[in-house]
C-alpha cells in the first residue's frame, strides 16, 4: 500500500495561491515528475508530488480489470483523496487545484478526478486515460463545471491505445470538463514541446 510520502517544492500550502499535483509513471518518482515544473509558470504555486511505493501505482496494466490491480488502485486514490482534503485545510479550494502526470500518473490523475469531478483549476495528462478493461461510468461523478482537461498521446503508443484516449476525452466532456485530446503520429511514449506548450496555453492560461 502507498505510504503517505510527499515531495514537495514551490511556495508551502499556507502561502500559495494555488498547488499542482504531479504524478510520476511506472518506474520514475517523486523528484522526476517534480523536474517538469521547469517548464511551467507555476511560481507561485506549491508544488506536491507523492511517491508510488516500488515506484509504481498500480502493478498491471491500466487496462487491465480494476480488481487486478487492487488494493495498490484505492490505495493511490485514496493518497490522493488525502492531499486534496490537506490542501482545503491550507485554505485553498478546488478551482485552485491543478493535477498534472505522465504515463500511469496521467491514468491515476484522469482516474481521480473523473471520479471527483468539480470545478478544479485544470488537468494535464501526458500520455493517459481512465483506468480499467472498459470504461465504468459507475465510477464517474460530479461536474467538472468547465475545468480545462489537456490529453496528449501518441499514434501509436504502446502502452495508451488511442481509443482509450478518445473514450476518456468524451466521459470528460459529458461531465462538462472543457477538454482538449491532442494525438501526435509517431511521437512515442514521451512528452514533447508542442504538449507543453498547449499545457501552458489552456491549462496555466500563458
Amino acid at each position: 500500500m502507498h505510504a503517505k510520502n510527499i515531495h514537495t517544492e514551490g511556495k508551502p500550502i499556507n502561502e500559495a495561491r494555488k498547488a499542482l499535483i504531479m504524478l510520476h509513471g511506472r518506474g520514475s518518482n517523486a523528484q522526476d515528475i517534480l523536474s517538469l515544473a521547469q517548464y511551467f509558470p507555476i511560481k507561485d504555486f506549491a508544488l506536491l508530488a507523492p511517491q508510488a511505493t516500488n515506484n509504481t501505482w498500480y502493478p498491471y496494466s491500466f487496462m487491465a480489470p480494476p480488481a487486478q490491480n487492487e488494493p495498490w488502485l484505492s490505495s493511490a486514490l485514496s493518497l490522493l483523496e488525502g492531499i486534496v482534503e490537506d490542501l482545503k485545510a491550507g485554505g485553498l479550494t478546488e478551482e485552485n487545484m491543478y493535477f498534472l502526470g505522465f504515463s500511469q500518473g496521467a491514468c491515476l490523475a484522469l482516474e481521480f478526478v473523473t471520479r471527483h469531478a468539480t470545478g478544479y483549476g485544470g488537468v494535464a495528462a501526458f500520455s493517459g486515460g481512465l483506468i480499467g478493461d472498459r470504461i465504468y461510468p459507475q465510477h464517474y461523478k460530479g461536474d467538472f463545471k468547465g475545468a480545462p482537461v489537456f490529453i496528449g498521446s501518441s499514434n501509436p503508443d504502446a502502452h495508451i491505445p488511442v481509443e482509450r484516449v478518445y473514450a476518456t476525452a468524451n466521459i470528460l466532456k459529458e461531465m462538462n470538463a472543457d477538454t482538449t485530446e491532442k494525438i501526435y503520429d509517431n511521437m512515442g511514449h514521451t512528452i514533447n514541446q508542442d504538449e507543453i506548450d498547449q499545457v501552458n496555453t489552456f491549462i496555466f492560461k500563458q
